[in-house]
């Protein structure tokens, strides 16, 4: 198929004929299309091609709004057109018509026959060079580089995948290149990515409709890249700070009674908790028949509004789980159908067609009038005191290719249906609740879906070590094209024969260091640790535990994806852009830029060999330093590899029921010293977790921390940034321990007043300021309290 779309596409060389520029929009008229080069940012552009005949969509993947002005510069000679932004230039050659893309005098990627439609298909065509790496293409399980793969383009439900798998719940027509920059493909239709597969030197993208459009962006280093990526496609917004707490899950809770004792068996067994998450059984009684009810079964679930409001006094937030489908026998049928909330069939009335749940009906999410309908439901529920939403099935699972849409057929919009669903629910919930961040976890969607606060997991996973083995390279891949949150169904969502309690320990440990914190599972094995044996409850107590006390960090992750998008967790290869091999390594990743997480993802494991990205790490359980290329890591079952940059600050708080605890009024910091970090920094954000664009509002607080170790010692410096927010303490207690340290230090300031130093423990324990070195642990510990804007502190060597 590639050669014979080669060979159409050459048959007759494309020409340009005249052009001219718009409003900074350079428009050229070619031998058989029109191509516009509109900018996005300094360092992207929009490239569409128009043919006529070949009918377009609106795009998905960009972002709408109000964008600064932006200079583009147009130079012409007798062969060639430069048109030039601050970051990228387009390079386009007249005769034979094809357009490279420079950063600077770097040549980034250029059209190979580039634009085709042809028949039933399509696309573009771009060249390779020998060695480019390319990652992205969505949620696949075949490496970090997709180099030399064909990948389906069409979202599609992989039950009970494990250590491979080509086409999934959600794929992405984009990838990044080791060559610095993102090719996007602005085409919601059923197609093909091929990255060399065909043709070795060829990426070819293909689609039997849609847009014939891509965005290129490019960036000086790859979170650079990023951030103009997502510039073009839409930040991440913050999410409530519960979203980063501990959730209750499982298919699923058949009653209030159940969900009631289950919430209570977190409490009784010393659990954190933040959310309920309710599966389908909330509106029916079993699995077929009910789907589109979404109404409460008041024989399960008598009182729901009662339940909900006891849940929010006690911190703790309900999430439903809803779908696109209405099933015929559902008791919203009619309903439904009198309100044309159903995409049709070729004959202009509802499509109805057979899958495993029933025979349904699908909601038209591209129809103002579905959106209506369907908006009211969600409204409903959000008014008995909903918190969050789960969209399930959204590929959607079932797609007959005959359905008619409002604005397309099934196969050309199929990819862009959760990703609509998803803007349907953010943008009517914001529109009435403007004061509400939305809670929005989808398992699929399209290009810019994140704008939407969606918040993807990688679908029906294997209960199995193989199920386990992919999870970091699925979150890694989408992390890189703006899907931030990305996480899986810790411990493992089908099958299982038996409870394989090192297996679920492992999952838990390592949801420890993933954005969202969710087991949930088929109900055959408890998803909930609470209701396994007693070494499981401690070991992931233990851990549940510290990511509460790692919220400031996590929060600040998020607050920094929000702004950014850059990933919670990203991979290595960000830390040694010189180190081109880290680009395949997925065994291991950054959270956030201090830690480094090594998952265990085999039985019996005692021993781990971490690649490192260079400089010294220090193990974050016992303060061992490893630097060089590997670090052979000893392994128990009561912890997983996790490693801490030399010069990083790590702030922590005290252990909480939920996230509605948080306080900073006790804030610890862990620094960890070393002499090849002789400057460092950091900073933790904080609002009250739950107002919209906090930040943008000034309604936020940064605290700031700076490290610059001197002749005479270590010099210490804690500012604050904006104006503060409702509940935030009005001082801070500060404990600073300095790892890696080896004496007692000559004397210790803050503020200019000299801190006592401690002889003992105990003494030290009761003071409310003061110093004390932990010889055992090779710490320097120190209290001070932290009233002022700005305050410093002084170690002597």
């Amino acid at each position: 198929m590639a050669l014979l779309i080669a060979g159409l596409a050459n048959a007759g060389e494309r020409h340009y004929l005249h052009h001219r520029l718009s409003e900074g929009a350079l428009t050229v008229q070619l031998s058989d299309a029109t191509v516009s080069l509109r900018p996005l940012n300094d360092s992207a552009l929009e490239v569409h091609y128009q043919r006529e005949g070949v009918r377009q969509l609106p795009s998905f993947a960009i972002a709408g709004g109000q964008r600064a002005s932006l200079t583009a510069q147009l130079s012409e000679q007798p062969d060639q057109l430069t048109y030039s932004l601050a970051g990228l230039s387009a390079v386009i050659h007249k005769q034979p018509f094809r357009i490279q893309y420079y950063r600077g005098s770097k040549l980034l990627t250029q059209e190979e026959s580039g634009f085709f439609a042809n028949q039933t298909l399509r696309g573009f065509r771009f060249s390779l060079e020998e060695g480019e790496k390319l990652l992205g293409g969505g949620e696949r399980v075949l490496g970090m580089d997709r180099r030399g793969k064909r990948l389906p383009l069409y979202n599609r439900a992989h039950y009970g995948y494990s250590t491979e798998s080509e086409q999934m719940y959600f794929g992405l027509p984009a990838i990044l290149s080791s060559n610095k920059y993102i090719l996007l493909f602005d085409n919601s239709a059923t197609g093909n990515l091929d990255l060399g597969a065909s043709e070795d030197d060829v990426l070819q993208f293909e689609a039997v409709g849609g847009r014939t459009s891509y965005i290129i962006a490019t960036g000086k280093s790859y979170p650079q890249l990023m951030e103009n990526y997502v510039d073009v496609t839409g930040r991440q917004p913050l999410p409530p700070r519960w979203a980063l707490g501990n959730f209750a899950s499982r298919f699923g809770y058949h009653s209030e009674a159940e969900v009631r004792a289950t919430v209570d068996k977190f409490a009784a067994e010393d659990f954190p908790l933040d959310a309920v998450v309710l599966d389908l059984y909330w509106f029916g009684v079993d699995i077929q028949g009910h789907m589109g009810n979404l109404a409460w079964d008041k024989n399960a679930f008598p009182q729901p509004e009662e339940m909900i409001a006891d849940f929010n006094r006690r911190g703790i937030h309900t999430i439903l789980v809803t779908e696109p489908f209405v099933l015929s026998t559902s008791e919203r049928w009619d309903q439904a159908v009198a309100a044309g909330a159903l995409a049709k069939n070729l004959a202009g009335q509802p499509k109805r067609f057979d899958f495993y749940f029933g025979n349904t009906g699908l909601i038209d999410v591209f129809s103002e009038r579905a959106g209506d309908w369907f908006w009211n439901i969600y409204d409903g529920l959000l008014q008995q005191g909903v918190s969050g939403w789960w969209g399930d099935l959204g590929e959607p699972e079932v797609h007959p290719s005959d359905t008619v849409h409002a604005i397309g057929m099934a196969d050309e919009i199929h990819n862009a249906y959760g990703h609509r669903w998803a803007q349907l629910l953010h943008d009517r919930q914001t529109a009435a609740y403007p004061q509400r961040r939305p809670f929005i976890m989808m398992r699929a969607g399209f290009a810019g879906s994140q704008r939407f606060g969606m918040i993807p997991w990688t679908g029906d996973v294997a209960r199995s070590w193989g199920g386990l083995q992919p999870q970091v390279e699925l979150a890694l891949s989408m992390g890189l094209l703006g899907f931030g949150y990305t996480h899986s169904d810790l411990g493992g969502f089908a099958g299982g024969d038996k409870f394989d309690r090192e297996l679920y320990i492992r999952w838990l440990q390592y949801g420890v260091f993933q954005p969202v914190y969710r087991p949930h599972a088929q109900e055959h094995i408890a998803s909930e640790p609470v209701f396994h044996d007693r070494k499981t409850r401690d070991i992931t107590r233990a851990f549940i535990k510290l990511r509460y006390r790692l919220l400031p960090y996590n929060y600040t992750l998020a607050f920094e994806n929000s702004q950014t998008g850059m990933p919670l967790m990203r991979p290595l290869f960000f830390t040694d852009e010189n180190k081109p091999q880290l680009m395949d390594r997925h065994d291991a990743y950054l959270w956030g830029d201090e830690f480094l997480v090594a998952p265990i993802t085999a039985a019996g494991v005692r021993k781990v060999d971490v690649k490192l990205p260079g400089g010294v790490w220090f193990d974050y359980w016992n303060d061992n330093q490893y630097s060089g290329d590997t670090a052979s890591i000893p392994a128990d079952l009561e912890t997983i590899p996790v490693l801490v940059r030399a010069g990083a600050f790590i702030p922590t708080v005290a252990d909480m029921a939920n996230t509605r605890d948080y306080s900073s009024a006790e804030l610890t910091l862990d620094y960890y010293a070393h002499p090849s970090s002789p400057r460092s920094s950091g900073y933790i954000y904080e609002d009250d977790g739950e107002t919209v664009n906090a930040f943008a509002a000034g309604r936020y607080r940064k605290l700031h921390f700076d490290a610059n170790r001197e002749q005479s010692g270590i010099r210490f410096l804690f500012h604050r940034e904006g104006a503060g927010y409702t509940g935030e303490p009005e001082q801070r207690r500060v404990s600073l321990n300095l790892h890696n340290w080896t004496d007692a230090p000559a004397q210790v300031t803050a503020n200019g007043g000299r801190l006592t130093l401690f002889q003992r423990e105990k003494e030290f324990a009761r003071a409310t300021t003061g110093a004390w070195f932990d010889w055992r642990a090779r710490q320097l510990r120190i209290k001070f309290d932290w009233k002022q804007t700005q305050s410093t502190l002084k170690v002597e060597f």
